[in-house]
């Protein structure tokens, strides 16, 4: 036997134990500083993967509804002042080779009201647009309720209303009647929305046939949409507004919808990093809640310490304890954050008929990050437990 004291070491399994005591003794406190972590963590799962669930969402809808869909519409000139469409900017437009589908809506000079008695100036901004027949078809849209416009319907009074627009007129199914351009026409239909073409559920579309004979429509048209083939739409983007009005194609404003709904996706993005600067205010304040209950524990258990030192546990083994407990309070609140976060996600998404979506960077980041902001505040209270002298620590316990 040397003459020297042996140095005591303990087994990892011994460490663990010892790290346990301070979360098994002081159950509520250690819950609460937990439960700010936990809570840090959920904000951060439940805001990343309801924000990847709206993603997911709007990706479906875009491949459901194709994002080749181009539109064309009257723009301004230089004095702000609208500039139609030449007449022969849908033929055009139909002729360049990548494009596959060309259809049209164009303007009237009719007005939409429920019923004659409606005053003339309570038109709910509802406008009265002419329809190509394969209107629906080109934009992949759907009807709520009722039918599109068929060969008939066309030339007939009858009407198909967008979802607000029917809202406003108070039109709840197919069969009723409203009053448009002077007269009574029939509710064929009620379309679902669109997001590719909001500008359809706030008007009333009728047949081309019948708009240009009876509702002031000179047969051009004031918006064309085109699908073009995926992998040329910015070729025909490039060469649309020369192409509907070579004469003037400043003028010309051309559009890819799709683009716009992932700009808008984009700002939903700028407002979840918003909300993940607030989560990251709560994993600091769960920090700090952390590092307070660690400071007074090594208050408490002064008489421990100096009992464990005179025993021969070395400074560093009374750091790794107290380390360990607050690294083991991250985790639990991690684990506890990771799955109240996964239940916040899911049961919005299952609200709101989303797929749910959780980047693999939460699941997996959510429990790190908890254990190395338990790891970091817990690192004065050992270093304070470490550094105590075995009589002090006997002396004030």
């Amino acid at each position: 036997m040397s003459a020297r004291t042996r140095r005591t070491r303990l087994r990892p399994v011994d460490l663990l134990r010892l790290g346990m005591i301070g979360p098994r003794t002081r159950k509520t406190r250690s819950s609460l500083s937990a439960l700010g972590i936990s809570l840090g963590i959920a904000a951060v799962v439940a805001v990343t993967g309801i924000s990847s669930s709206n993603q997911a969402h709007l990706l479906a809808r875009l491949d459901q509804l194709g994002s080749n869909l181009i539109t064309v519409a009257a723009g301004k000139d230089a004095t702000q002042k609208l500039v139609p469409l030449p007449s022969t900017a849908e033929k055009m437009l139909g002729n360049i080779s990548p494009v596959q589908q060309v259809t049209a809506v164009g303007a009237t000079d009719a007005e939409v009201y429920r019923n004659n008695l409606v005053p003339r100036q309570h038109t709910g901004s509802i406008s009265v647009l002419a329809a190509r027949a394969n209107l629906l078809d080109v934009l992949h849209g759907s009807l709520r309720s009722g039918q599109w416009l068929d060969r008939a319907g066309e030339r007939l009074p009858v009407t198909v209303l967008g979802d607000q627009a029917a809202q406003r007129l108070g039109v709840t199914a197919p069969g009723e009647r409203v009053w448009l351009g002077g007269q009574s026409y029939a509710v064929a239909g009620i379309l679902a929305p669109n997001e590719l073409a909001p500008e359809l559920d706030t008007a009333a579309l009728v047949g081309w046939p019948q708009a240009t004979a009876h509702l002031g429509a000179d047969g051009s048209a004031a918006t064309v949409y085109l699908r073009a083939h995926p992998e040329r739409v910015p070729d025909v983007q490039g060469v649309a507004a020369a192409t509907a009005n070579p004469a003037s194609p400043s003028t010309v404003a051309v559009s890819r919808p799709s683009d716009l709904l992932l700009a808008r996706d984009e700002a939903e993005g700028a407002l979840t990093g918003l909300v993940l600067s607030l989560a990251g205010v709560a994993l600091l304040v769960g920090g700090v809640g952390i590092a307070n209950t660690m400071v007074v524990g090594v208050m408490e258990r002064r008489g421990e310490i100096g009992l464990r030192r005179a025993l021969g546990a070395r400074g560093g083994q009374i750091a790794v304890q107290f380390l360990l407990e607050a690294v083991l309070m991250g985790f639990i609140g991690g684990i506890a954050g990771l799955a109240l976060g996964s239940l916040t996600v899911y049961g919005y998404a299952l609200v709101q008929g989303w797929p749910a979506s959780i980047p693999y960077y939460a699941v997996s980041g959510g429990p790190v990050v908890s254990v190395l902001v338990a790891a970091v505040a817990g690192i004065y209270p050992a270093m304070r437990a470490a550094g105590a002298s075995p009589t002090d620590a006997l002396r004030s316990a």
